[in-house]
């Protein structure tokens, strides 16, 4: 059986510096997506829509690991696009008013078909509140800001505001959604060691 690391692959995307920002050139890739509003810390919409996303991911691994394509991979970590209607009143302190898509990264070799069949497997077993929402298609970023954020969510501020200067130092304009990547296990470990990616588009 192939094993694949697609972090480690792809570790320029996924695994910034924490010290300084970096620029970065984001390809062209294929996402299960949700899209929701509301403040992610009460919103039920939210955890239905990571309840859903993480096992339609998973179900459609199980499917590729037993199929003729006998890949091994692990599943990609959770994505997040958040924005608000007025992106100048965008702030981390005041959440209620945010809109979101909740993303995983699929391989290259994930096709719609494949989706389907495991969606049907999924409602078969579980059936998530938010299954029928996903949606698989690709996204494009193109050229963005990105730096590693260590600590708890609640302390995000400051490094988006390094990302944002970093970005406007360099004569270019912010574009696009606020960008997260979460590559800790938040329902366990200690948050202050949370590690979560930074991304900002710019023109």
């Amino acid at each position: 059986m192939k094993k694949i690391d697609l972090k480690k692959d792809l570790r320029h995307l996924f695994n910034p510096s924490a010290k300084k920002v970096e620029i970065v050139v984001v390809p062209k890739m294929n996402f299960l997506m949700i899209d929701g509003k509301g403040d992610p810390n009460t919103s039920q919409d939210f955890k239905d829509a990571v309840e859903a996303i993480f096992g339609l991911s998973y179900t459609i691994k199980f499917i590729v690991k037993k199929s003729e394509l006998a890949i091994d991979y692990g599943v990609m970590p959770l994505e997040g696009l958040w924005w608000t209607d007025n992106m100048s009143s965008f702030t981390i302190e005041d959440k209620s008013s945010w809109k979101w898509t909740l993303m995983i990264m699929q391989p290259e070799f994930i096709t719609l078909d494949l989706v389907d069949k495991a969606s049907e497997g999924l409602v078969r077993k579980k059936n998530p509140a938010a299954l029928g929402k996903i949606r698989f298609e690709s996204f494009v970023e193109g050229k963005s800001a990105q730096v590693m954020h260590i600590g708890p969510f609640s302390e995000e501020g400051p490094t988006v505001k390094l990302v944002h200067k970093f970005i406007k130092e360099n004569g270019s304009e912010i574009r696009g959604k606020h960008h997260e990547i979460y590559l800790s296990d938040i329902r366990k470990g200690d948050p202050a060691r949370w590690k979560t990616v930074i991304r900002q588009p710019f023109k």
